[in-house]
């Protein structure tokens, strides 16, 4: 594989779980290209936690990149000219450029979110929207892809986003592999909402990742809301109102999701026809199918296929 450069830069006030995020999922490892570069302006790095970090390389690192990821840092107004020159020179270049929870900010001050959409953490939204007019901010979503742009909200949604990076390059296996290394959830959808209102069961409520899990499990069979919410043992508004708080999205969107990427898994891996895929990932039909990748993916399942079908060996090693 062509080796597809990483740089991380820290800059100073940097958030250690932000830095770490990308760190780990660009790491190398043998089924990816990633060679990941810790840049600074200076050789040591300061974090939000007290402690302080050694870069690898300087600015240097940054020219030579492919991507560069921006991880969030504190407090927002420490904006080195150095930096937002070299972040706009990489976007200049066509490089992608990327930032993780308040890293956006840097990325704003240096134009390189001029008219695009972006967010930031929730804490900050209106902070960003203030300071840089030219950005069209998104509120409420875990990250958003704007081509060679990407921005994430706050802090573990950087997660979400590295792991759809990963996904965009080199598909959803290998994605979700690197997921379960992490015991991450391999696919949150962009669009989710970024501040869940009860992220976890409330006290006396049990959660429903029981009957995700179910779902999950049954994707090839009709699974309507009613179904849902009895195997949960629910009304369907209630159902709704718990599903939503838990996860920041709807039951029924979730469950599309879920589909697609079920779709994807097997367009890398197996042989079958696309008709077939439809059937087996609960969308029904190729016509189905092939809207819906339209829709989400912006390509069709045949093209998805071809540039990430894994060879026959390939697969025998997964």
């Amino acid at each position: 594989m062509t080796v597809h450069r990483v740089a991380v830069l820290a800059l100073d006030g940097v958030t250690p779980l932000d830095l770490a995020i990308p760190a780990q999922i660009f790491s190398a490892r043998p089924e990816t290209p990633y060679e990941m570069t810790l840049c600074g302006l200076e050789p040591t790095v300061t974090t939000t936690a007290g402690f302080s970090l050694t870069a690898e390389a300087g600015l240097a690192g940054v020219r030579a990149a492919d991507t560069v990821i921006v991880p969030g840092f504190e407090p927002v107004t420490r904006l080195p000219e150095p930096a937002l020159s070299a972040l706009a020179d990489a976007r200049d270049r066509g490089r992608r450029v990327v930032s993780i929870c308040t890293g956006a900010f840097a990325l704003a001050a240096a134009g390189v979110l001029d008219g695009l959409h972006a967010t930031t953490h929730w804490q900050h939204i209106d902070e960003l929207e203030r300071d840089y007019a030219r950005v069209s901010v998104d509120r409420d979503v875990l990250y958003v892809d704007q081509g060679d742009v990407l921005t994430s909200a706050g802090v573990c949604c950087g997660i979400d986003l590295c792991l759809h990076i990963v996904r965009r390059d080199l598909g959803a296996v290998t994605a979700n592999r690197i997921a379960r290394g992490l015991v991450a959830a391999p696919h949150r959808d962009g669009g989710q909402a970024q501040y869940v209102p009860a992220p976890v069961a409330v006290a006396g409520e049990a959660s429903l990742s029981g009957t995700r899990a179910w779902a999950l499990a049954r994707l090839d069979e009709p699974l309507a809301l009613r179904v849902l919410a009895r195997h949960a043992g629910t009304s369907q508004r209630t159902f709704i109102r718990r599903f939503t708080e838990e996860t920041g999205t709807t039951p029924l969107q979730w469950l599309l999701n879920a589909r697609l990427g079920r779709a994807r898994e097997l367009l890398e891996t197996t042989d079958h026809p696309v008709d077939r895929i439809a059937r087996d990932c609960g969308l029904g039909t190729a016509t189905n199918l092939r809207l819906h990748f339209r829709r989400a993916l912006d390509t069709t399942p045949t093209a998805y296929r071809r540039a990430f079908r894994r060879t026959a060996p390939e697969r025998a090693a997964g």
